[in-house]
Order: structure tokens, then C-alpha cells, then sequence
């Protein structure tokens, strides 16, 4: 029991700079107090304690403003990160090394007693603040669910989900858990650069339109040299208001758009 509670407090520590000594996290990080509590109920209610059970996650709730189902699964390691709100629902599994923010809903979309209504979170799984992961489906090991995301199906290992639906960014290669073992660097908020698919098609947009522009420029330059050569009698054929001179300000529209 306590070698688990200091598995909880060190990853609170490595993950919080605002974390300064063991003893400020054992007493004022309600995240953790909720994950004491939790496993007092959940062991009660797989022991045949169901009252006594939800009654601890009652107390719970109150106490951290976090709601925990006692029958729902949570692995080592978990960090609920100021977390108020939080709620998590009674099939809900939640792996190792995760870290879940405030306002998040592990929720479910069945009304069917007995089935799988909740999702199944992978091992290190971030997800952000306010984000609703809903229905009983898997989160990848690795996955990173932006804030305020509704996440409706699954999402792979690595991958991040974002936006109203969530829409699935697959993970790069050498980037994410699901193609590398070695331990990559906790992102705050699930935050990390290249989320946002709409901003990156957008860039795609812009630097093709830089693209042609230059291509264009260049055509002109060059038909403009042909039709001065002395075999065109020094004859102009290129129109006065020719693009010779790229005007397209892609830099400038990049940084609009935030890259």
C-alpha cells in the first residue's frame, strides 16, 4: 500500500512543476485523495460492500469534487491534475501513467445494465481539460485527447484527437507509443505542435499558392527575356501587369495562423 502511494506522490512531483515536497502533495492535492478513496470503494464494491462502496465515493466527491464510480478500473500512477469535475463512470478503465485534467467526462452513450458503456483509456493517455471521451470504445496507449474534444470512437495508439467531433491526427513515426518504446516527454495538457488539422491544412494551402506563385514569377521572368532576345526584334510581348515579382506574403499569413 505504501510503496503505491509513493508510486502516486513521484509522479505527481514529475509531473507538476508546481509540486515542490511530498508532504504538499500527500496534503493538498485532492487528485490524490481522490485515488485513495476510490480504491477503499472499489475494493468494498468487488467485495460485495455496493453501499459501502459508492457511499466512500460519495464522501469522495465532496471532498475533491472528483466522481469516481467504485467499480471502475484505474492503474498505477494516474494523476487527476486539479481535476474538478472529473467524472468518471462505472466501466470506465484507466491505465498506467495516465493523466486526466478538470472537467473531463469518461461517459457513457448505453442505458443497457451490464455492457460496456465507458471507455477504456490505454497506458499514458493524456486528456485535457473539459474533453467528454463517451462510449465504450479504446484510447491508445500513447493517445492525447485535446481540450474540449468530444471523442465519439476509437482512437489509435499515439494518435490525438481534437476538436467538436474529435477528429483523429494519426501519430508520426519515432513520435508516439505505439512505435516506440522508449519514454517520451510528458506533454502538459495533452498539448503538443501539429494538432490542430484544420491550421495544418491551411498551412498545406498557403505554401502551395507560395508555390505557384514562384513558378509563375518564373515564367514571366523567363518569357520576358525571350521576347527582349535579338530574335524577336526587341518585340515586348509580355503584358505590362505580368506577375514578374512574387507579392504572396506566405510568412506573414503563417504567422496568422499561429506556425
Amino acid at each position: 500500500m505504501f510503496s503505491r502511494l509513493r508510486s502516486d506522490v513521484q509522479c505527481i512531483l514529475e509531473r507538476d512543476p508546481a509540486a515542490r515536497t511530498a508532504w504538499e502533495v500527500l496534503t493538498c492535492y485532492p487528485g490524490l485523495h481522490a485515488l485513495i478513496l476510490h480504491r477503499r470503494a472499489h475494493w468494498c464494491w468487488t467485495h460485495g460492500f455496493k453501499w459501502l462502496g459508492r457511499f466512500i465515493s460519495h464522501i469522495s466527491r465532496g471532498l475533491s469534487g472528483i466522481e469516481i464510480h467504485p467499480a471502475a478500473r484505474i492503474g498505477e500512477r494516474v494523476f487527476f491534475d486539479h481535476a474538478m469535475g472529473v467524472v468518471v463512470g462505472e466501466t470506465a478503465e484507466i491505465g498506467d501513467g495516465c493523466t486526466i485534467y478538470q472537467g473531463v467526462t469518461l461517459g457513457g452513450t448505453s442505458l443497457y445494465k451490464g455492457a460496456k458503456r465507458h471507455p477504456t483509456l490505454g497506458r499514458d493517455v493524456v486528456v485535457s481539460a473539459g474533453a467528454k471521451v463517451l462510449g465504450g470504445f479504446e484510447v491508445g496507449d500513447g493517445a492525447k485527447i485535446g481540450s474540449n474534444a468530444v471523442v465519439i470512437k476509437p482512437v489509435p495508439a499515439g494518435a490525438t484527437a481534437v476538436g467538436i467531433p474529435a477528429r483523429i491526427i494519426p501519430s508520426k513515426a519515432h513520435e508516439s507509443a505505439d512505435v516506440t518504446s522508449a519514454p517520451g516527454k510528458f506533454s502538459a495538457y495533452g498539448i503538443t505542435l501539429e494538432d490542430d488539422p484544420v491550421s495544418q491544412a491551411m498551412k498545406g494551402l498557403i505554401d502551395n499558392a507560395s508555390s505557384q506563385e514562384h513558378q509563375i514569377a518564373l515564367l514571366w521572368q523567363a518569357i520576358e527575356k525571350l521576347s527582349a532576345s535579338p530574335a524577336r526584334h526587341g518585340t515586348d510581348c509580355v503584358p505590362v501587369d505580368a506577375a514578374r515579382q512574387e507579392t504572396f506574403e506566405a510568412d506573414k499569413l503563417n504567422q496568422l495562423m499561429g506556425k
